[in-house]
C-alpha cells in the first residue's frame, strides 16, 4: 500500500480564492456573518469601558441610581451579545455545512467521471478520506477558521484603541510582554502546522489500510496472515498516534506559556498602575478596566494561532480535494451522437490498447459482430479478453484504431447514450448494501415494479426472491453477502434485462457456479441474449458452442476465428483448449 506523505506548508491564497467561489450562492448569509462578526468585536470591549465609568463616576460618587442604570445597561449588552453570539455560531456552522455539501456533491460527481485506470492506481481508502474527512475539515474553515480570525483581529484592534484612549502609558506597560507572546505564538503555529499535516497524512494512510484489509479479509484469513497484517497495522497506527501526540504536546507547551505571559502582564499593570493610583495619576476604574482589557487582549492572540492552524488544515485538505477535482484522467465526453436505439452492429478495426504506455495488452484487434449475432472471446488468462469489452463501453480509451457502433466511431457518441445501449454482466457480480429491488433498478424511477418482476421471472430469479423475508425489499447486505454466487448472478441478469440494451456483454458470467446453477444461469443467458447482439467471454467452452463466431486470443493477438466446429477441425489453439477442458471434465 502506497503511503501518503504530509503536504502543505503555507496558507495558499489561491486555494482560499477557489474556496470562496463556493460562498457565492450564500452571499447574503456570508455578509450577515460579517456584520455579526463586527458587532461581536465591538460588544466585548465596550463592557470594561462601562465598568470603568461605573466605578469612577457612580460608585466613587455614591450615585446609586446611576449604578443601577449602568448595571441594567451591562445586563442588556450581555443579552444582546448572547443573541449575536448564537446567531454567529449557528450561521457560521450553517454556511460551512452547506458549502461542504456542495463541494462533496461536486467531488463525488467528478470521481464518478474518472477512468477506471485511475481507480486501478488509487487506494479506495484515500478517496474515502478525500470525500469524507478532508471535506469535513473544510467546515471548520468557514465556521471557526476565517470568521474567527477576522473576529479576533477586530477585537484586538478595538481593545487597543480603547486602552490607548484611556491611558497610553499604562497601555505600553501592560503590553510590554506582547513580543514574547507573539514569538511563542509564531513558534507554536509553525510546529502545530507540521503536526497537523502529519496527522492528516496518517489518517489517510490508516483509512487506506483498514479499507483494503477489511475488504480483503478473506484473503488475510485464508493465508493465515493475521499476525503479519497486524504488525503492519500496528506500525501505521503507531505513526498515527505519534502524529497526534506531537500536536497535543505543542498545545501542552504553548498554552501554559501564554498563561504565564498574560499573568506577568497583569502583574505589571498592578505594579505600575497601583503606583500611579497611589500617586493620584490613575483612577481605580481605569486600573480595573485595564486588567479586564488585558485578559480580553491576550485571549484572541492565543486563539489566532489555533484558528490559523484550523485554517491551515482546511487549506491542506482543500489542496488535496482540488488536486482530485483537477484530475483530468476522465473519459472525454465530447460526442453528440445520441440515437434512441441502435441495431447492435459492432466493429473493432485495428485496435491497440495498453494500460501502460507501449505495454500492449491488445494488438491489432479486428472483428465484426452483426445485429443479433453472438461472438465469443476465448483464451488463456491475460490474453486480453476483458480488455476488449472494457473498450466497447469506453471504460478505457484505445490507443490506436477504431471501434464502431452502427458504423459510427464510439467516441462520437454521447457517453451516457453509448453506455445505455450496452449492458455488462461481470463474473463477480457487485451488489450494493440495499434491497434487491434497488439493486436491480439502481434507483431508476423510470423502471416500474412490474418490469422488475417480469425480468426476475424471466431469468429465473423470482422463485428464490419470493422465499426471502420481504421479497424484493430484502437487503442483500454489502456486496450481496447474504446471497449465493448464483443468486447474485441472476440478479445481475435481471438488472441488465430491465435496462433493455441492444448489446449484451457477458464476462465469464458462469465460471464461478456449480453445474446445477450453471444450467439455470444458461437458461437465463439465452433469454437475455435473445434478439440482442452478444459478446461472451467464457472459460467453459461448452457454453459457447452455438456462438456465430469465436475469436481466440493469445497474448493480446487474434490467433484464430471461426465457429466451434470449424476451429475444432483446424486442430489449432482452440482445439487444444477444448481438449484440455475435456480431459479435466473426464478426470472429474
Amino acid at each position: 500500500m502506497e503511503k501518503e506523505k504530509a503536504s502543505g506548508s503555507t496558507v495558499d491564497l489561491n486555494i482560499l480564492k477557489r474556496l470562496f467561489i463556493y460562498v457565492k450562492p450564500y452571499g447574503g448569509i456570508f455578509y450577515f456573518i460579517i456584520f455579526l462578526t463586527i458587532t461581536l468585536s465591538l460588544l466585548g470591549p465596550v463592557r470594561p469601558k462601562i465598568i470603568q465609568s461605573t466605578i469612577d463616576k457612580n460608585v466613587a460618587n455614591g450615585d446609586y441610581h446611576g449604578l443601577v442604570n449602568m448595571i441594567l445597561l451591562l445586563v442588556s449588552l450581555l443579552l444582546i451579545q448572547a443573541v449575536v453570539q448564537y446567531l454567529h455560531t449557528y450561521y457560521s456552522g450553517w454556511l460551512g455545512q452547506n458549502i461542504i455539501k456542495d463541494i462533496r456533491i461536486r467531488l463525488f460527481k467528478h470521481t464518478q467521471s474518472l477512468k477506471l485506470k485511475f481507480f486501478d492506481k488509487t487506494p479506495i481508502g484515500r478517496l474515502v478520506t478525500r470525500n469524507v474527512s478532508d471535506i469535513e475539515t473544510l467546515a471548520e474553515v468557514f465556521s471557526t477558521g476565517i470568521a474567527g480570525i477576522v473576529a479576533d483581529i477586530l477585537q484586538i484592534t478595538v481593545i487597543l484603541v480603547f486602552m490607548l484612549s484611556m491611558n497610553w502609558k499604562l497601555t505600553l506597560v501592560s503590553l510590554s510582554l506582547l513580543p514574547l507572546l507573539i514569538l511563542a505564538t509564531y513558534i507554536f503555529k509553525e510546529k502545530i502546522k507540521v503536526a497537523f499535516n502529519e496527522v492528516r497524512a496518517a489518517v489517510s494512510n490508516l483509512n487506506s489500510f483498514v479499507q483494503e484489509h477489511i475488504t480483503g479479509m478473506n484473503i488475510v484469513q485464508i493465508f493465515n496472515s493475521e499476525e503479519r497484517e497486524m504488525g503492519k497495522f500496528k506500525e501505521i497506527n503507531k505513526e498515527h498516534r505519534k502524529a497526534n501526540i506531537n500536536s497535543v504536546l505543542y498545545y501542552a507547551i504553548y498554552f501554559p506559556i501564554a498563561e504565564v505571559i498574560q499573568a506577568a502582564g497583569i502583574g505589571l499593570i498592578v505594579w505600575y498602575g497601583g503606583g500611579q493610583l497611589i500617586q493620584g495619576n490613575v483612577e481605580f476604574g481605569v486600573l480595573i478596566a485595564f486588567i479586564l482589557y488585558l485578559q480580553a487582549f491576550f485571549r484572541p492572540i492565543r486563539m489566532i494561532a489555533d484558528r490559523f492552524n484550523t485554517l491551515q488544515m482546511g487549506v491542506v485538505s482543500s489542496k488535496r480535494i482540488f488536486d482530485l477535482l483537477d484530475n483530468t484522467n476522465h473519459i472525454a465526453d465530447n460526442g453528440s451522437h445520441a440515437p434512441e436505439a441502435v441495431q447492435g452492429n459492432v466493429q473493432f478495426k485495428k485496435v491497440w490498447f495498453a494500460y501502460n504506455e507501449e505495454d500492449w495488452v491488445l494488438k491489432d484487434i479486428s472483428f465484426d459482430v452483426k445485429k443479433g449475432e453472438t461472438i465469443a472471446l476465448v483464451g488463456a488468462t491475460g490474453a486480453g479478453k476483458t480488455s476488449v469489452i472494457n473498450l466497447l463501453s469506453r471504460f478505457y480509451e484505445i490507443n490506436k484504431g477504431n471501434i464502431y457502433l452502427e458504423g459510427i466511431d464510439i467516441r462520437e457518441y454521447d457517453l451516457n447514450n453509448l453506455r445505455s445501449h450496452v449492458a455488462v454482466v461481470l463474473q463477480d457480480s457487485f451488489l450494493f448494501s440495499d434491497s434487491i429491488y434497488n439493486n436491480i433498478t439502481l434507483k431508476n424511477s423510470e423502471i416500474s415494479k412490474e418490469k422488475v418482476r417480469e425480468a426476475t421471472a424471466l431469468v429465473g430469479a423470482l422463485p428464490f426472491i419470493e422465499k426471502l423475508p420481504g421479497e424484493m425489499d430484502y437487503n442483500v447486505m454489502e456486496r450481496g453477502s447474504t446471497l449465493s454466487v448464483g443468486q447474485r448472478q441472476l440478479i445481475s441478469f435481471a438488472r441488465a434485462l430491465v435496462y433493455d440494451p441492444e448489446i449484451i456483454v457477458l464476462d465469464e458470467a458462469t465460471s464461478s457456479v456449480d453445474t446445477e446453477t450453471e444450467e439455470l444461469i444458461q437458461n437465463a443467458v439465452q433469454k437475455l441474449m435473445y434478439g440482442r447482439t452478444s459478446i461472451v467471454i467464457a472459460h467453459r467452452l461448452s457454453t459457447i458452442k452455438n456462438a456465430n463466431q469465436i475469436v481466440v486470443l493469445d497474448k493480446g493477438k487474434i490467433v484464430e476465428t471461426g465457429s466451434h466446429e470449424e476451429l475444432l477441425e483446424r486442430d489449432g489453439y482452440y482445439a487444444q483448449l477444448h481438449q484440455m477442458q475435456y480431459k479435466e471434465l473426464a478426470a472429474i
